[in-house]
């Protein structure tokens, strides 16, 4: 028998189980005995009692007018687990909280405001570099087109070069924007969106048979379905975030996801912009199988959203782009003419290339060669070995931005970054691979390379949401797309500790 047995009083009432490292305060308080002593431990229990009543008052508080930005609120919040804190010691700290505190006490959390770490400083070294060699590149290969019809060598230059301005300073503000902001506008993002798809078809300006571009005026223009490539990204994720466990399902997840993606790939399609619609199709397909579709209703979505892609690739000039993708070298003068001269502009250039500025391509050969057709003008000036180092960077970016979608802290950050990275990556992809006979040719700009205002703003303010969401990125021992966590965030859906109010 140990010394606290024998002083025990023998009252008949069994005591509770005891935890590890229990105060004797407690003990003495449990026991029925007063704590006549004073010290250290005595006054940590205090403390730890006092912050779980003030995390009860601030889960109490937190609807009816509370100052969220007060810094001592947040202090009273519950301990998380994390590497440093072990699950055991903060259950110890933790509160027994209802659902309903709970719900309150998470909907308070996500309204606090966040410290901000670091940016992913390789993503923006990446982007970076893609960016001045694009500013290089539209120089060398539109000066000789710009000299002959715009009286000036360095036209495209500067109106790329104020592109670019605009671009990083869009860049520069998504970047300092906290990326839960976005889930309160993403609906009016789409409001906006979607009639610009249909004013375009109507007021748009017509270029080679496809109608993207709303002018306003004789030097700006820009086209809608840019935009929309990042607003249905913050869109699907905050959709597919509230969603929870019913993404899986066939009435709640498939049928309306199915409806708006369509609804939009149809507007786009209507412009004649293949292109632009694989990729939208592609970040929505991406994003909605990370956020745990049911993999039998996917597999035949996807079946049913490619069959209607083979009917439209048989449709038109897009027929003839088919035939010359089976033979590169059948009517060379003809509808093979950009990708055969892309090839040749590609082959003459061999390790290193003619020199910058050396192209020959350039001068009327090849169509587009500062816009979609300027890869084949890299590997023509600077050689094989530049082309690679622009495929090795566009590979980094995809594993820095799917890096940022493990880590990020919650699902909703995790869909984001998988969606703005695979529409960059998708986009590189079908450029490069239609330049070099790899896939059928679609018309799709390069990012951060090819001549477009629109695609370049477009894509670095894309960007500045991802280094805003490596901010807040930790390392837990459950990121955000585990399938633990997933299941976690399906439960508490289920339970009803997610609402909508705390999603905004």
């Amino acid at each position: 028998m140990t010394r606290d047995d024998r002083r025990k009083p023998n009252t008949g009432r069994q005591e509770p189980p005891r935890y590890p490292r229990r105060s004797p305060a407690l003990d003495a308080i449990e026991r029925g005995g007063g704590v006549s002593w004073g010290g250290a431990e005595h006054r940590r229990q205090a403390a730890r009692r006092n912050a779980i009543r003030g995390a009860r008052y601030a889960a109490d508080e937190s609807v009816s007018g509370v100052d969220f930005n007060s810094v001592g609120i947040r202090k009273l919040l519950p301990l998380r687990p994390t590497s440093k804190t072990p699950a055991i010691q903060a259950a110890a700290v933790a509160p027994e909280l209802s659902e309903e505190e709970a719900s309150r006490l998470s909907e308070l959390e996500m309204r606090l405001p966040r410290v901000a770490g670091k940016i992913d400083s390789w993503l923006l070294i990446i982007v970076l570099l893609l960016s001045c060699i694009g500013v290089v590149m539209v120089y060398s290969a539109s000066s000789f087109l710009a000299a002959r019809y715009e009286g000036d060598a360095a036209y495209y230059f500067q109106r790329e070069l104020i592109w670019l301005a605009l671009g990083l300073v869009a860049l520069l503000v998504t970047m300092r924007i906290d990326y839960r902001v976005w889930r309160r506008y993403s609906l009016i993002g789409m409001i906006v969106v979607l009639p610009l798809l249909i004013i375009v078809l109507k007021f748009g300006t017509s270029v080679f048979g496809a109608s993207r571009w709303i002018a306003l005026g004789s030097f700006f223009s820009f086209q809608p379905s840019e935009l929309t490539k990042l607003v249905l990204a913050l869109y699907i994720a905050d959709w597919l975030a509230r969603k929870g466990k019913q993404v899986g399902t066939f009435l709640y997840g498939l049928t309306p996801f199915v409806i708006l993606v369509g609804f939009i790939l149809g507007l786009v399609l209507l412009e004649n912009d293949l292109g632009t619609a694989i990729i939208i199709a592609g970040l929505a397909t991406v994003m909605f199988f990370t956020a745990g579709a049911n993999i039998v209703q996917f597999l035949l979505a996807m079946v049913c959203g490619s069959s209607i892609f083979v009917l439209e690739a048989f449709r038109g000039y897009r027929y003839f782009r088919l035939l010359g993708f089976l033979d590169p070298f059948k009517s060379v003068t003809g509808f093979n003419l950009q990708l055969y001269q892309g090839l040749l502009a590609l082959g003459s250039g061999g390790w290193f290339g003619l020199g910058l500025g050396a192209s020959r391509e350039k001068t009327g050969y090849l169509p587009f060669p500062f816009s979609d057709s300027i890869f084949p003008i890299i590997g023509e000036e600077l050689g094989f070995v530049m082309c690679a180092i622009i495929v090795i960077l566009y590979l980094f970016l995809a594993f820095r931005g799917f890096r940022l979608a493990r880590r990020s802290r919650d699902l909703y950050g995790a869909l984001l970054a998988t969606g703005i990275t695979t529409w960059l990556v998708l986009q590189a992809i079908i450029n490069i691979g239609a330049n070099t006979g790899s896939i059928p040719y679609t018309g799709v700009p390069l990012p951060f390379i090819s001549f477009g205002g629109s695609s370049l703003v477009v894509s670095l303010a894309g960007v500045g949401v991802l280094l805003n969401i490596s901010r807040y990125i930790q390392e837990p021992a459950t990121p955000a797309l585990s399938p633990q966590t997933i299941g976690l965030h399906k439960k508490r859906v289920r339970a009803g500790h997610i609402t909508s109010s705390q999603q905004a």
